[in-house]
Formats: C-alpha cells, sequence, structure tokens
C-alpha cells in the first residue's frame, strides 16, 4: 500500500510539473508573439495571433487550473489538513471559470480578464477608457465603444466589490481565492515549485532576511510606480491634457509587465517560490494596507502550541509564524497574502485566520449555538 501511495505522488506531482511547464513556454512563445511581433504582423497574421493568445489566456490557462488544483487536492490531503487549501483552489476554480470562460463567451470580449484585476495592478482599464489610446484604437474595431463602456463599468464594479470584500474577509479574499496572476499558480501549481533545484526534499527554505529586505525595498517601489502610472491615467480621464506622455507611459508600462512582473513570476516558479511577485506586487500591497483597517490577523492562541513549526514551513512567504505562536501572539505581517497554509498544517487547531468580521460571525454562532 505504501509503495502505491508514493506512485501515486509520483505521477500526480509529474503531471503538475509538466503541466507547469507547458503553461510556461507556452506564455513566452505566445506573449513573445502577441507583445513583440503582432504590432508588425499583417492584418491577417495579427488576427491570428491575437486569437491564439485568447485561446491560451483563457480556456488553456483554466483548464491548467481546474486540473492543476484536482491533483494538487489529491496530494497534500494525504499529509495533512486542505480545509484551508480547499476554499483556495475552489475559489479560484470558480474564478477562472466566470472570468476565463463563462463571462467573455456571454459578453462576447475575450480580454475580459484584463478588466479583473483592481487598481493600481493594471491600467489597462482606465487607458481603455481614453480613445487615443493604443488599447482603445485597437480593441475598438474588435469590440465596439459599447463593449468597452461595459467592461470599463465591469472593472468599476468588480474594483469595488474587491475593496468591499477585503474589508470582510481581508487580502486572502483576491490574493488566495480570486487571483488569476501569480496567486493561482502559486497554489494549484504548489506541489512542482521551484520546477528546478531540490525536488522531494520538500518546501524551498524560507528567505534570508537580507532576501526579504531586498523585496521590501521592490514592494514600496512597485507601489510608488503603479500610483503614478494610475494617477496618470485618472487625471487624463479626467480632462487633464498630457496626451504628449501617453506613448511613452505605454510603453513602460508593457515593459514592467512583460519584464518584471510576468518574466519575473515565471522565473520564481522556476528556481524560487511560488509567492515571489506576492512579496512586491502593487495590489497585493494596496490589499495588504486594507487588511489592517479590517484587522487581518493568524490567530495563535486557540489551542496551546507545541513548537513543531509546521506552520513556519508551511508560509509561502517566509513568515515565523511559530515565534509568534510560541508568544500566543497574532501574525499581522504586510506579507501575509492570507492563504491559511499554516492553520491547516498545524496538528494541535491552534491557529486560525480572523478579520473583524470573520471573529464577530464566530462569536455569534458560538452564542447561538
Amino acid at each position: 500500500m505504501e509503495n502505491q501511495t508514493t506512485h501515486k505522488k509520483g505521477w500526480e506531482t509529474i503531471a503538475i510539473r509538466t503541466i507547469l511547464w507547458t503553461y510556461i513556454v507556452m506564455c513566452l512563445v505566445i506573449a513573445g508573439l502577441n507583445w513583440g511581433y503582432l504590432p508588425r504582423a499583417s492584418a491577417k497574421t495579427a488576427a491570428l495571433i491575437t486569437r491564439i493568445w485568447q485561446i491560451y489566456e483563457n480556456w488553456v490557462k483554466a483548464a491548467f487550473i481546474f486540473a492543476c488544483g484536482f491533483l494538487t487536492l489529491r496530494i497534500r490531503s494525504k499529509k495533512q489538513r486542505i480545509t484551508m487549501r480547499r476554499m483556495n483552489i475552489i475559489g479560484l476554480s470558480l474564478t477562472a471559470l466566470a472570468l476565463h470562460i463563462i463571462l467573455p463567451f456571454l459578453l462576447k470580449n475575450p480580454d475580459l480578464y484584463f478588466f479583473a484585476m483592481p487598481l493600481p495592478w493594471n491600467t489597462t482599464p482606465l487607458q481603455a477608457g481614453i480613445e487615443q489610446s493604443a488599447f482603445y484604437k485597437t480593441h475598438v474595431l474588435s469590440l465596439g465603444a459599447t463593449m468597452i463602456r461595459w467592461a470599463l463599468l465591469f472593472f468599476w464594479v468588480y474594483s469595488a466589490c474587491i475593496l468591499l470584500g477585503t474589508l470582510i474577509f481581508g487580502r486572502r479574499l483576491q490574493c488566495s481565492s480570486l487571483c488569476l496572476f501569480n496567486g493561482f499558480a502559486a497554489e494549484v501549481f504548489d506541489p512542482a515549485i521551484p520546477l528546478i533545484g531540490k525536488k522531494g526534499k520538500g518546501k524551498p527554505a524560507p528567505l534570508a532576511k537580507k532576501t526579504l529586505a531586498r523585496f521590501a525595498f521592490l514592494r514600496w517601489l512597485f507601489f510608488a510606480l503603479s500610483l503614478v502610472f494610475s494617477l496618470y491615467w485618472i487625471l487624463l480621464q479626467g480632462g487633464i491634457p498630457w496626451t504628449t506622455w501617453m506613448n511613452l507611459m505605454q510603453k513602460i508600462e508593457v515593459y514592467k509587465y512583460l519584464v518584471t512582473e510576468l518574466l519575473m513570476a515565471m522565473f520564481f516558479w522556476v528556481a524560487f517560490i511560488g509567492r515571489g511577485y506576492c512579496l512586491y506586487c502593487p495590489l497585493g500591497t494596496t490589499l495588504a494596507l486594507v487588511s489592517k483597517v479590517a484587522g487581518q490577523k493568524i490567530k495563535t492562541d486557540n489551542k496551546e502550541c507545541i513548537q513543531c513549526g509546521r506552520c513556519s514551513k508551511a508560509c509561502p512567504v517566509s513568515i515565523d509564524v511559530q515565534s509568534f505562536a510560541k508568544e500566543k501572539k497574532a501574525v499581522q505581517d504586510i506579507r501575509c497574502v492570507g492563504c491559511a497554509h499554516c492553520v491547516d498544517a498545524c496538528p494541535t487547531e491552534t491557529l486560525s485566520y480572523e478579520t473583524h468580521c470573520i471573529s464577530l460571525v464566530k462569536k455569534y454562532k458560538k452564542s447561538n449555538v
């Protein structure tokens, strides 16, 4: 029986690794064509490249999320509880189903995904609202002005829901249950990350303090840059005539996205950790600040901590949860993405994910038992 279990673990992990490699290679090739060659291609070739990109970004990506999410739950359930992780993957799978398949089909907008990342991560929706922008010019022919306006409405409603949801549920909502940029990869590809290096010897070691300090610098740098980009496009929409800088700002943002976000996220999956990009994601930083208002924390005193260290080993952003649990102090760290892997890993169930609203609901339920 033990050999059979090991064999099953082997094929499941190999399958996830194969899918992740496939996803990365396809992304490099297709994104390269879409962002690099497409502007110089003929109309017929450009239309073909765009269609291939849309199929990859929607249908292929969603299929990979469904398959690897299922396999990851199978693998992790053999070692520990997966209550919180299961909620993460179900949330991500439903989000992929909605944003990559159902809504693009119903709204006839295969690029709807770009309108589902709130500020300050992505200014594409703001660019879509300006007729002189390259994004508007390239999409108005395929989508139409009316559909672009609907997409903009979707963006603002979605952003408002994320803000309100974060005030209720903390950063966990977006970063561990809805994010289809890096959060999904960190969750569904988890058993295969990193792709190279020591395999079969557990998770990567926690990041050193110097490394975390460098990421902290990047966090605030990218946060500031993203605020500048967002403010620029908001001012343009407000009627301030700074169109002279428009092409330059668009090019800078494209390179920022391709090199420091997309390529770096994939580099982290290959050689580092799944949540590498999350350590400096500008949207994550914004929601981390909002989460402080929401009272997000990992409660560490539900029962007695036995100092096994599993919580710290399970943390994908190198928070020393064990040291907090030892002193029965709540974990309130700006790096926390709310994945609650530490909660699942705790053998004594002394940890729990909390916000002000979640705590109130728990107290209400307890008082009515």
